[in-house]
This record gives structure tokens, sequence and C-alpha cells, in this order.
């Protein structure tokens, strides 16, 4: 598949577009699965075909079907929304090359805690007036800071997967 991008500015497309967590707990037995409902981001793609922007995820709307859990993954044990109410990807670089399949490279920030990023991202639409990605990829929460584990339940990475779809922006 030839996958060719046109250089501008996007506005991310939030009614498309989802983020999402999952992770494995009680000792490996039940996995947790979550979405955020409030993302915004923007990007530019350049003549060069490099790309640069931000994706931001208010980390108060995650849900996970469970209020109580909810309520917790909010609080200071983890998200800390009061005091840390974004989760952003910044993107310092990437090339969408005519496969489709771009090398993303960023930072990643929770909890104010910023750490580089790499993400594999797969177009798997693009026209003249919007494009989207699909991306899966791990995260250490302890490296943010979450380190709440009582009786070891939470083991191992979390995994992020992230549908996002920009629009071209109205200059």
């Amino acid at each position: 598949m030839t996958v060719v991008i046109e250089t501008g500015l996007w506005q991310l497309d939030p009614a498309r577009s989802t983020v999402a967590i999952a992770h494995r707990t009680m000792w490996g037995l039940v996995t947790v699965k979550g979405a955020f409902g409030h993302v915004t981001g923007e990007g530019e793609i350049k003549p060069d075909g490099t790309a640069h922007g931000v994706v931001s995820v208010d980390a108060a709307s995650l849900d996970t079907k469970n209020a109580k859990r909810d309520e917790h993954l909010r609080g200071s044990e983890f998200f800390d929304t009061e005091n840390h109410p974004t989760l952003a990807f910044a993107v310092n670089g990437a090339a969408v090359p005519e496969d489709g399949t771009a090398e993303i490279v960023g930072q990643l920030t929770v909890r104010g805690v910023s750490s580089a990023q790499a993400v594999t991202a797969h177009v798997t639409a693009s026209s003249g007036d919007a494009i989207s990605l699909a991306m899966e990829f791990t995260v250490d929460r302890e490296q943010f800071g979450m380190v709440w584990n009582q009786l070891g339940m939470i083991r191992g990475l979390t995994t992020v997967t992230a549908t996002l779809t920009f629009a071209r922006a109205v200059v």
C-alpha cells in the first residue's frame, strides 16, 4: 500500500479518535481496561515528510466501567489528576514513509515526569482531508511514579492502544 500524506497543519478529531489502556492485575488473572473520554491534539507534516505535534489526554476522563476503581486511579497513588490533569505525548520526530508505517519518537509525560517513548504507527487511511493512525505500545507505570501495588497484584507493563484521526486544520 502506497501512502501519500499531504503537508500542512492537522487537528485531531476527538470524535473519531480513541486512547485506551489495558493492564493485567490480580497476579495476572484479570485485565483491567479503560478508555480516555477526552483527547486533543495537533500536528504538522513538513515538505520533507517529517512530522511533529502533540496528543493530550484528560487524565480524569479515564473510564474503566468501575466508578470506585476510576476514583482510585484519579488519586495520588496513580494519575494524581488534581496536580497533573493532562497526559501528553509530544512528537519530536517522525517520518511518514510511503509504506504507511511510521516510526515516531517523542516524550510521554505522565504525572509531570517525561520519558522518551518510541512508537510504531500504521496509517490506516489517508486523504487530502484526513489521516488515521493506529498504534500500540507499552509503558512501565513505575517510571512515572505510579508504584502503588497492594499485595503485589499489579505487575508488568501497561498497554496503550490508540486510533487517532487528524483532519486538515483550517488556517
